[in-house]
């Protein structure tokens, strides 16, 4: 998909889309056309009636710059959300993709509708994401993308909201569609061959720890969750230092847990092939990564991610062990399915000591208890800085990707001791396990700044997902624009 700016609606194009809000007689921004079209485009209009996502065409006639004109409801004015334009803008290209069109044009709505560069930016990203499909696999391919012209008045801010759009859509899009990748076509190493190649493209340092490597410096729980599997687990992290050397960094950690069986504690077979998706907070980190890297944003962020494969075999770990980790910490195996916690705990508080950070923020598919929680919708958060919460929260809003704090007092970091190590790595029964499971990794960590994501309702579309045009089936690559957001407005 190609991206420009044109500062004229008399641009020749195959499709010219404008947004038509409700109960009004107008399309938004679109220029004058001769009396017989205007009269098509007003009855349109009224049949239209701006209702939300409904989309309508005008045929134009004669050797006029715009072949077609598409009309898009965005709802009445006063219910328009920082998602409206996102996902309407999705549902207009998906629609230039089905008349298979070569390219197709957008007019930015008015700033009465919506701030311009915000506007753009949701018009890029909603159209870039709703194309994306995963064909890897499959002989007959998706038709390929039509370019997408953006109509609105040059500046540089606008410029530079069309870069960033670019990158943040881009971002989001690798992360989908790592997380999509089966489990037999990407392992740990596949991985971290991904980060690779990403750090080599923008310049950032690449370290990847291995098995041997692993064992010798003490990552307990990541050579033990990893050890069932005969592919080998493995620590990546991915280095953006361009911010004051003296700055401290940002420390992105994501569970990257290539396929999750469940290990000795064997999971339900129905619906295990959705365990391919237990590696997207990885997936977002490598996501934010790369979209940081491309911006050049003049900041230090370090990205961390320990994946692993967790099976049963006989070397896999036990119910019943008691394992170090990294931190120096002991922890009481009583249930092998609650690996993702070990080995974030192994990467975090390698993290907090090696790179003194400003903040620590993970990702993790963590657990099922927070879809009971919280659905499939909104991502869960537990914190030990309100400070930090609250610039997420922030984020969250401005991205529309929901998040919603849970508590963590002494309570539940009770939960997780343990009568014969420093901690257990499950709760007592099934309350609070998504709670527990934070209690777990707060262990992890001294005084550092942290937030923890549990996005295991918001990775993938699952049954309750709400419907959105620019998250089609499969990964969502949720959290890429959130953080991104978070790291621009540091």
């Amino acid at each position: 998909m190609k991206i420009k700016t044109e500062s004229s609606t008399k641009k020749k194009t195959q499709m010219l889309c404008g947004f038509v809000l409700e109960k009004t007689n107008k399309v938004l921004g679109l220029g004058k056309y001769d009396a017989k079209t205007t009269s098509a485009i007003n009855q349109s209009v009224r049949d239209n009636e701006g209702k939300l996502g409904r989309i309508s065409i005008v045929p134009v006639p004669g050797k006029k710059p715009a072949q077609r004109i598409l009309l898009a409801g965005i709802g009445k004015k006063e219910d328009l959300s920082k998602d409206t334009i996102r996902g309407v803008s999705g549902k207009i290209a998906l629609k230039a993709r089905e008349l298979k069109l070569k390219e197709f044009s957008i007019i930015t709505p008015p700033s009465f509708v919506s701030e311009q560069t915000l506007a753009v930016t949701q018009i890029i990203e909603g159209a870039k994401m709703a194309l994306y499909k995963f064909d890897k696999f499959k002989a007959e391919k998706a038709d390929e993308s039509p370019d997408l012209t953006v109509i609105v008045s040059k500046s540089n801010k606008i410029s530079k909201a069309i870069k960033t759009a670019q990158a943040v859509a881009d971002g989001a899009i690798f992360t989908k569609n790592v997380g999509n990748m089966p489990p037999n076509e990407c392992t740990p190493t596949t991985m971290a061959n991904f980060a690779k190649t990403i750090s080599k493209k923008n310049k950032m340092k690449c370290t990847v720890i291995s098995k041997p490597e692993l064992k010798k410096r003490g990552f307990g729980g990541i050579t033990a969750v990893g050890q069932g599997s005969k592919n080998e687990p493995k620590l990546i992290i991915m280095e953006h230092n361009r911010g004051p050397r003296n700055e401290k960094p940002i420390v992105l950690v994501g569970k990257a847990v290539t396929f999750d069986t469940g290990g000795i504690s064997l999971k339900p077979g129905a619906n295990m092939d959705e365990m391919k998706f237990d590696k997207c907070g990885g997936c977002t980190v490598l996501g934010i990564m790369k979209a940081v890297s491309e911006l050049r944003l003049p900041i230090n962020v370090i990205g961390i991610v320990p994946s692993v494969e967790n099976m049963p075999d006989g070397e896999s770990y036990r119910p019943g062990d008691i394992i170090k980790l990294y931190s120096g910490k002991t922890a009481e195996i009583l249930n092998t399915d609650a690996e993702g916690r070990l080995i974030l705990a192994d990467a975090m508080a390698y993290g907090e000591k090696h790179y003194s950070p400003k903040a620590i923020i993970d990702f993790a598919t963590l657990t099922g208890a927070c879809i009971i929680a919280l659905g499939t919708n909104v991502a869960g958060m537990v914190s030990n800085n309100e400070k930090l919460a609250d610039k997420i929260r922030d984020a969250s809003k401005r991205t529309t990707e929901e998040v919603w704090e849970l508590p963590l007092n002494q309570d539940f970091m009770d939960q997780i001791k343990s009568e014969v190590a420093d901690m257990k790595n499950i709760g007592i029964g099934r309350a609070a396990g998504t709670i527990t499971a934070a209690a777990f990794l707060r262990n992890a960590i001294k005084d550092t700044p942290w937030t923890h994501l549990d996005i295991a309702g918001v990775a993938w579309n699952q049954p309750a997902t709400k419907e959105k045009s620019y998250n089609p089936k499969g990964a969502t690559g949720f959290g890429v624009r959130l953080i991104l957001d978070y790291l621009q407005n540091l």
